[in-house]
C-alpha cells in the first residue's frame, strides 16, 4: 500500500468516475485502475463498485475512506512543516478557524502577513463551530488553528488575548443610548442564535448564563453564522450576543453594541498538533503570542 495509491482512490471517490479522477491526476486511466486494484488487493478486498454510470464505495471502502484521508492529509501537512522549517520564503500555510474570528480578527493579521512574508499564501478554511475547528485540526486539515480556546488540548497551545462577549441591538432600540446592559434586563426580549455559541459545561454559555440570572432566553431565530446573526440584530429581529471584534467587522457601525455588567470574555489561542515552526512559528509571531500550559477557558463574566 503507496500513498500514492490512496490518493488516486480518493479522486475516484471525489470524482465518482475513473475517467474523471485520471483526468485530473493527469495520468491514464489504464495506470490509474491499475494502482487502485492494487490497493485493494492490498487491504483484502473492493474498496470501490464499478457501476454503469460511476462508482460508490463498498462497505469496504466506507471503513477505509476516512483513514485514508487522514493519511494524505497528514503527509501533506508534514511535507509543508518541513519546508516551513527550513525559513518562510515559499509555499502556502493552512490555517483553521472560525467564522467570527475569520471576519472579525484575520483580516489584519493576514495583511501585515502579506506585506511581510509575501512569498508564502494562506489558505484558511472556516468553520461554523469550535468542535467541528478542533475535530477537523486533530484530522490535519491545517498546520495550525486560530479560535477560542479549546477546552482541552493536548498539542501545542498560544495564548493570543481575550475578546469580549456583547449584546447587539439596533440604533432605535430603547437600550440604544446606554454603554453596557446586566444580562436580567433583556429577559422579555427577543434572542438570535448561531452555531458558533459556546459550551461550559455541555451548556450553551447563553442558556447557563441567563437561566443563572432566572430566566430562559427566548429564541426566535437560529443561524449557522455569527455575521448572519448580527445583521439580524441590527435589523431589529431581536438580540445577540457576540464577540466585539466581530461585530465591527461584519456591519461596521451600523448597529450599537452594549457591553455586559460585569463584562463578558473568552480567551483566544493558536493551537496546533505538532510544535510550531518556520512559517507557522511566524504566523502565530504576529499576534505577540506566549506559550502557555495554563487549562484552557471558556466564555466568562469577569
Amino acid at each position: 500500500m503507496s500513498l500514492r495509491q490512496m490518493e488516486y482512490f480518493l479522486a475516484v471517490v471525489e470524482e465518482s468516475s475513473f475517467t474523471r479522477a485520471a483526468e485530473a491526476l493527469h495520468v491514464t486511466q489504464p495506470a490509474l485502475s491499475h494502482q487502485v486494484k492494487a490497493l485493494e488487493r492490498s487491504v483484502g478486498g473492493a474498496l470501490l463498485e464499478r457501476m454503469p454510470r460511476g462508482v460508490r464505495l463498498t462497505p469496504m471502502g466506507r471503513a477505509f475512506l476516512p483513514h485514508a484521508q487522514l493519511a494524505v492529509r497528514s503527509a501533506r501537512q508534514a511535507e509543508r512543516a518541513a519546508r516551513a522549517a527550513a525559513g518562510v520564503a515559499g509555499g502556502e500555510l493552512h490555517i483553521a478557524t472560525v467564522h467570527a474570528v475569520a471576519v472579525g480578527l484575520l483580516p489584519g493579521i493576514a495583511a501585515r502577513w502579506r506585506a511581510l512574508h509575501p512569498g508564502v499564501s494562506l489558505v484558511m478554511r472556516e468553520y461554523g463551530s469550535t468542535d467541528a475547528l478542533e475535530e477537523q485540526l486533530e484530522r490535519g486539515v491545517a498546520d495550525l488553528a486560530v479560535g477560542p480556546e479549546p477546552a482541552e488540548w493536548m498539542g501545542p497551545l498560544l495564548r493570543i488575548g481575550r475578546e469580549e462577549l456583547v449584546i447587539v441591538v439596533p440604533f432605535d432600540d430603547p437600550l440604544a443610548g446606554r454603554g453596557a446592559v446586566r444580562l436580567a434586563e433583556l429577559a422579555d426580549r427577543d434572542w438570535i442564535r448561531c452555531a458558533m455559541e459556546p459550551l461550559v459545561d455541555g451548556v450553551l454559555v447563553l442558556d447557563r448564563a441567563c437561566g443563572a440570572v432566572g430566566f430562559t432566553p427566548r429564541t426566535v431565530l437560529r443561524t449557522e453564522h455569527t455575521s448572519t446573526a448580527v445583521r439580524m440584530a441590527a435589523a431589529g429581529v431581536g438580540v445577540v450576543m457576540a464577540p466585539a471584534h466581530m461585530v465591527r467587522g461584519a456591519v461596521g457601525e451600523d448597529c450599537v453594541l452594549l457591553s455586559l455588567d460585569p463584562r463578558w470574555h473568552r480567551p483566544l489561542a493558536v493551537f496546533s498538533r505538532v510544535p510550531l515552526t518556520g512559517a507557522a512559528e511566524a504566523f502565530a509571531g504576529l499576534f505577540g503570542a506566549g506559550a502557555t500550559a495554563a487549562p484552557a477557558g471558556s466564555a466568562r463574566p469577569d
